[in-house]
């Protein structure tokens, strides 16, 4: 039987195609973030770029340390000081030249708009704190994106599968004890303790391995949603690397959790946040509900100015988040300032002619457009699409 030389080659992804129910034009057109390019991202990040995963965007705040280098198979001595992100990026599509891997270094706290969560097929985490995780699964939430959060400790592990709107969440997942430790993070002014953000956790690369394949096995079994492969679905996986016991968890649903809540429609405005001012985003608001006294909302906290008992003033603008409590403190006279903050705003503001950007916020945010009841959700499109189709 004659066969033709297309046939007989075998391209990237053949040894998968043998798998009955892969679909390789599913990875192809998929897009995927990935918060957290440290033990665990680097293993997932290797593994999406093995499997052809189209698009896949790495956000990471970090920038490269020698401690690193023991535990992550993309970097290398001459990358120390180089932000994680863009090198992993490098190095991903070094590992598979087809597939556009996109950094996006910052805080998925304050610095990344949840419209790139609206964008995202879904997103993984390797990540090592709660407040982190907090922010992923209510920005999923309010989205409807599915997230699978990864986590080790020395030889132990476990990945969990959050799908919403159904399924169990991250915060129905936390304890009392996760709650106070959270709090102790901030002041009685609720700015964050710098010593209280650097934590750091023992980890190792094989079990960052194990952890992160399961993550990225989870992943195409979502990506394959017609193939009922069966999900960890609210359920995770828990990995003991001391005696290798595994075993599986079914997390219980709290139907009084804050985090279940979904925006929807989610109206897109094709504007840039650099380039819109804040009165010209009121005003856009205004006109999509008709509604002259309309005002924007944002669940974020924006700290605005920082007023001391002395009479000393600086302007701030940027999420309160970023405020530390060491920040507050006046340089004249040692006192703490108080922190002026907003999180609604009607356009008339001394500060309305400011950018979004300028005012702190962050790109491809989601915002509220209220009046009374009435409420309308807007997207910065045009800056997720600035972000997400350029190729590092």
């Amino acid at each position: 039987m004659d066969m033709n030389r297309e046939e007989l080659q075998e391209d990237r992804y053949a040894r998968l195609r043998l798998i009955p129910w892969w679909d390789q034009k599913k990875l192809k057109s998929a897009t995927v973030m990935v918060v957290g390019a440290g033990a665990i991202g680097n293993e997932i990040l290797k593994n999406l770029a093995l499997l052809g995963v189209g698009k896949i965007l790495i956000v990471d705040m970090d920038h490269i340390e020698n401690s690193n280098l023991s535990r992550a198979v993309l970097y290398r001595e001459a990358d120390e000081a180089r932000p994680k992100a863009v090198v992993a990026a490098e190095r991903i599509n070094e590992i598979n030249p087809e597939i556009a891997a996109i950094p996006l270094q910052g805080s998925i706290i304050s610095q990344v708009g949840k419209g790139f969560f609206r964008h995202a097929d879904l997103v993984l985490g390797g990540l090592d704190n709660r407040e982190a995780r907090l922010s992923i699964n209510q920005k999923c939430w309010k989205t409807n994106t599915p997230w699978i959060d990864g986590a080790i400790e020395v030889f132990q592990g476990f990945a969990r599968v959050f799908v919403p709107p159904q399924s169990a969440c991250y915060e129905c997942t936390m304890s009392q004890a996760d709650y106070k430790l959270l709090n102790f993070r901030k002041s009685c002014s609720l700015l964050s303790r710098k010593e209280m953000m650097e934590g750091k956790v023992p980890t190792t690369p094989t079990t960052a391995s194990v952890i992160a394949g399961v993550q990225v096995q989870e992943a195409v079994k979502l990506l394959h949603p017609d193939a009922d492969l069966q999900p960890l679905t609210g359920k995770g996986f828990v990995f003991n690397g001391l005696s290798h016991d595994s075993y599986v968890v079914t997390y219980p649903r709290n139907e009084e959790c804050y985090s279940h809540e979904t925006w929807e429609p989610i109206v897109e405005v094709h504007r840039r946040s650099e380039s819109t001012t804040l009165r010209e985003m009121v005003e856009i608001i205004r006109e999509r509900l008709n509604l002259k006294e309309a005002v924007l909302e944002t669940d974020m906290e924006i700290a605005i100015e920082a007023h001391c008992i002395c009479g000393d003033k600086e302007s701030l603008f940027r999420p309160l988040m970023e405020v530390s409590l060491e920040d507050a403190i006046c340089s004249e006279c040692g006192e703490e300032r108080e922190i002026l903050m907003a999180h609604q705003f009607t356009g008339q503001e001394a500060y309305a002619d400011m950018s979004l950007k300028e005012i702190g916020f962050p790109p491809g945010e989601i915002y509220q457009g209220r009046s009374g009841k009435e409420i309308v959700y807007m997207e910065m499109t045009s800056d997720i699409e600035k972000i997400l189709d350029n190729k590092y």
